[in-house]
């Protein structure tokens, strides 16, 4: 019902890439190039720069972006209530989650809102905490799920599962304790998660009550997921702060054992986060779901 036209140009604007807007949307790269030229001769603008086999946006065209994400926002919500008249909840729902939410959080919850309802497209986006919020931001996504305690005065928090984090290490590695004192931590080789990710963010607000910085921590690698960190600690002697809900089969299988550390406990909410406003229903039909949903 929606002018195509404006389909192509965002695709295009959000893939910055000719080539993929046309395998995406199932047309010839020419038909791409004629659709865009439609809309400038239409404003009497250009959209797009190209810089060798680069294309960027120009001040219009990034004002087009604009409107076209709050368009299709629009359209979405619009999709999903008119079928919800007929008793039908259909559209396409659009979710981004932190690394450690969409690895061993969402499976399960994804799988049986699909089985509930099959109308609904939904997609995943997976990034650390800092990635979500700008694609949130940016109408790249229509509901973030994340980990961390920085608060984005543009978005409203939901919570939405609490977790803690623990401190991990191999069941076979000569330097497990079964507890330490947090002037020990600092002698201990760490993996850590990479910078933006809430994780970190979780850690180094807990240390700093206890006089610890990040920066003070014998750091022996930063990488940006937890299965690459779990991976790491098979083969080695270092240690990290990991989520229970990412740990969970390892400690059943007793190949990762807990170190409790005195005096620190680190706990923290996935928060769901959506722009100040009005949600769109879809979004809502997903958080109750998934706020009822049986997780532990």
């Amino acid at each position: 019902m929606f002018d195509f036209r404006l389909k192509v140009f965002h695709t295009v604007a959000t893939r910055l890439s000719f080539t993929k807007a046309a395998e995406e949307l199932f047309i010839t790269q020419p038909a791409v190039t004629k659709h865009i030229h439609e809309i400038e001769q239409h404003f009497k603008v250009k959209l797009f720069e190209r810089d060798g086999r680069k294309v960027k946006l120009t001040a219009a065209g990034q004002t087009l972006l604009r409107h076209t994400s709050e368009l299709f926002a629009l359209y979405r919500n619009l999709e999903f209530e008119m079928h919800t008249q007929a008793d039908k909840k259909a559209g396409r729902l659009r979710v981004g989650a932190s690394t450690t939410v969409a690895q061993y959080v969402l499976p399960p919850v994804l799988a049986s809102f699909h089985q509930q309802f099959p109308d609904i497209r939904l997609t995943l986006t997976t990034d650390n905490t800092e990635q979500i919020g700008q694609s949130l931001q940016q109408h790249q996504v229509d509901l973030g799920i994340i980990e961390g305690r920085a608060k984005n005065n543009a978005f409203r928090y939901t919570p939405f599962l609490k977790d803690e984090l623990v401190l991990v290490a191999n069941a076979n590695n000569p330097l497990l304790k079964r507890s330490i004192k947090t002037e020990e931590l600092l002698k201990l080789p760490l993996l850590l998660r990479e910078p933006g990710s809430g994780t970190l963010e979780v850690i180094a607000h807990a240390l700093k009550p206890l006089g610890i910085k990040i920066s003070q921590l014998k750091k022996e690698m930063q990488l940006s997921n937890t299965e690459s960190i779990k991976g790491y600690l098979q083969h080695s002697h270092c240690m990290a702060f990991l989520s229970r809900h990412a740990i969970q089969s390892e400690l059943e299988q007793r190949t990762f054992s807990i170190i409790d550390v005195k005096g620190l406990v680190i706990q923290r909410d996935f928060n769901f986060i959506t722009p100040h406003g009005e949600t769109g229903a879809l979004v809502n039909l997903f958080m109750q779901f998934a706020l009822t949903h049986n997780l532990k």
